[in-house]
Parts: C-alpha cells; structure tokens; sequence
C-alpha cells in the first residue's frame, strides 16, 4: 500500500520508523544541516521541541518527557515517536477535537498527521543530508505534498515556517519539487 492511503496511525508508523532509522545511524550529532543555521541535533530537538506544545495548546494532550536532545538525541527522539503512536493508535483519538485559531477544528489524527508526520517526513531528508545517509523520500508522497502545497504558497511563505523556494529545473522529480518547494537546496551537501 502506498504511504498516501495509510491512515494517520499507520502513516506516523512508516514516517517515523524512517526518521527513527536515520536518527539510530547518526554519528555526528553537531554536523551542519541544509536549515541554515541548524545541525543534525538541530533537526531532532525542532520536532521533540514544537510538537509537545502544539498538541498540548490543540487537544489537552501532554506527552511523556525523555532526556533532552543535548544529552541524548536518540532517546529523546524515540520517547515522542513512540508517544505519539500511542496517541495515533488510540481507538479514540480520531473522536477527539484538535482546536486552533489558526487552522480552525480538526480531528486530533488528522491534524497529527497533517502538521506533524509532514514534518517529519519532510525533516528526514534534513537529518540524512547531515549525516551522509540515505536521502530519499516516497516518491508518492512527495508528489502529493507539494501539488497540495503549491496552492497555499503565498499562506504558507507568510508563516515564517519555510524559507524562500528555490529553484529547481523543469521536470524534477516529486523530492525534489518539494525541497525546493519549502525552501531546501536539492543539491545542498555538509
């Protein structure tokens, strides 16, 4: 089954044991990522830092704590992937309201899945450019992102959360359409 038709729980399951994969094979935690400014560390500690907050402010959710990302990358990334799986296979979860002034009312795994596995599935090519791993992303997944984002551009550019586009060349493949699309540099290396 292709990643697009998963549910929201099955979806986070894919997308994280991914992160999840590359995050277990990092070695150099303080090397430079293609966020200017960010390192590899960086990477993990931006999704285990915003995430708790937005999902606490929306649901009434807290999630479990691990170690910081400073002391321990690994353990802090598997605590919130893990919790947020439970969250995902709760059979209520889907009944549950996620409230936002900015985005209105959604249901709690949609909007995980919406604003948060897209995160990290956007994030892992991130932390593998970092490290020297495997970069590549669900072609099909990829196509659908960015062919859904491409119409919020000018919403999406206004929020601060993706850096200017950069250009990519005619006929690009769906990875890199999208990277370019929130602001990454295809071709970027450490």
């Amino acid at each position: 089954m292709m990643l697009a038709e998963l549910t929201a729980a099955e979806r986070h399951r894919v997308v994280a044991g991914t992160f999840t994969d590359r995050v277990r094979a990092a070695r150099a935690w303080d090397a430079a990522a293609p966020v200017p400014g960010w390192t590899a560390r960086d990477v993990v500690g931006h999704l285990v830092e915003w995430f708790p907050g937005f999902l606490a402010g929306g649901a009434g959710l807290e999630l479990p704590r691990g170690p910081g990302v400073a002391e321990d990358p690994v353990a802090a990334w598997q605590t919130q992937a893990d919790a947020v799986q439970a969250v995902l296979d709760d059979p209520a979860t889907p009944g549950r309201a996620f409230t936002n002034p900015h985005i209105g009312e959604l249901p709690l795994d949609q909007a995980v899945d919406r604003f948060y596995t897209t995160d990290v599935f956007m994030h892992t090519w991130d932390l593998a450019r970092a490290t020297g791993q495997d970069d590549r992303l669900d072609a099909g997944y990829a196509a659908l992102l960015v062919t859904g984002m491409e119409p919020m551009e000018e919403l999406m550019r206004a929020s601060g959360q993706y850096g200017p586009r950069v250009p990519v060349p005619a006929g690009a493949d769906a990875q890199t359409r999208l990277l370019g699309f929130i602001g990454r540099d295809p071709s970027w290396t450490a």
